[in-house]
């Protein structure tokens, strides 16, 4: 396995749901090159000098999950989701309750299925309806353990190697663009040249993508390339939404709109798809196209920053995004790692950022 792999392996393990991200942001710490600070809403910023427009290359540290809203007398503990957990997804699940004195292993509850009745065996029970079973005999006892309103809960961490250099697991979203970007850092860090460059692994992008537009507020970009997953298309299921296969290398998207709730989303800026196009043909690269609804990323206000940011989203395939077991291949991590070096090379004091 690759050191970006055994990177992905090493944080997909530490939990850090949205707002909670300090042992993901230790764990990232220990691993950078250079020295980072943070800032209020926690974002761990790596920073090079140089000359040119300034870049921001960034991704997310933060998980989905849940919190805690009620503990009840029996014991057993009632949640809100945080961020897009999928319902569906949630019965049965392994999770970690991440209590301040330790994690404490649960169980999201299910209905016993010799008691489902037949119109209930294909209806999914909103979260506000679920609860978490920790083996808990009273509120006095979970309370006690640390369990109190506001508690972070995370699907259980858990990484699993399978054929074709893939792994799958927790948060892969976007540990993945963590590992990614610290090995970018890692090559960089003794670079000579280049543009003046901002590495940011942003918190709370779960939860309404916060962290990462405070930090371009402060850094001021003229150019924001945002690393995240992107769709994987290549399942039963998924194909007619694209060509995003795993094992085909990274990718750059040319439309995102969540379409839901946040009406917002990228157009990528011109100059900057032209740079990752002509950097992938000349390094020998594949560049994988997405085009999706339903996708929302940190660029989205990013590039509203100031008067303007020239944004793109840059990424690698994933499957069953938002699950407890997501799944990536390793050699489009590294291929994305080689195209976001070669590019950022590419960025002289004469790129420009004007539409025109």
């Amino acid at each position: 396995m690759s050191r970006i792999g055994e990177d992905l392996k090493a944080l997909m393990l530490v939990p850090g749901v949205a707002g909670h991200e300090e042992r993901i942001r230790a764990a990232i710490r220990d691993l950078l090159p250079v020295a980072a600070r943070t800032d209020a809403l926690g974002n761990l910023i790596a920073s090079l000098p140089g000359e040119g427009p300034p870049v921001m290359l960034f991704t997310h540290m933060d998980q989905l999950g849940l919190i805690v809203r009620k503990v009840e007398e029996s014991g057993l503990i009632r949640v809100h989701r945080l961020g897009g957990i999928p319902e569906k997804a949630l019965p049965c699940q392994d999770v970690v309750i991440c209590a301040k004195g330790g994690d404490i292993p649960a169980v999201v509850g299910m209905k016993s299925h010799h008691a489902t009745q037949p119109e209930e065996k294909y209806k999914v029970l909103p979260a506000s309806e679920l609860y978490l079973d920790a083996g808990f005999a009273s509120k006095a006892e979970a309370e006690a353990a640390g369990v109190v309103i506001g508690t972070p809960v995370a699907y259980r961490p858990h990484v699993v190697e399978l054929a074709g250099g893939r792994i799958a697991g927790t948060s892969v979203d976007d540990r993945a663009g963590c590992a990614v970007l610290v090995e970018v850092l890692r090559r960089l860090a003794e670079r000579g040249g280049g543009p003046p460059l901002h590495v940011v692994f942003a918190t709370q992008e779960e939860f309404n993508l916060r962290g990462a537009q405070v930090a371009a507020q402060a850094l001021k970009p003229a150019i924001a390339i945002q690393v995240d997953l992107m769709m994987a298309t290549d399942t039963p299921d998924m194909g007619h939404l694209g060509e995003m296969r795993m094992g085909g290398g990274p990718g750059i998207s040319l439309y995102s709109f969540h379409g839901r709730g946040t009406l917002n989303g990228v157009l990528p800026h011109p100059a900057l798809v032209a740079l990752f196009e002509g950097t992938a043909e000349a390094e020998g690269l594949p560049l994988q196209r997405s085009a999706q609804i339903g996708v929302l990323t940190d660029n989205s206000y990013v590039q509203l920053v100031g008067e303007g940011v020239a944004a793109i989203d840059v990424g690698f395939p994933m499957r069953y995004s938002h699950g407890p077991r997501e799944m990536v291949q390793v050699s489009d991590l590294e291929d994305l790692a080689r195209l976001l070096l070669a590019a950022i090379g590419r960025i002289g004091p004469d790129f420009r950022t004007e539409r025109d």
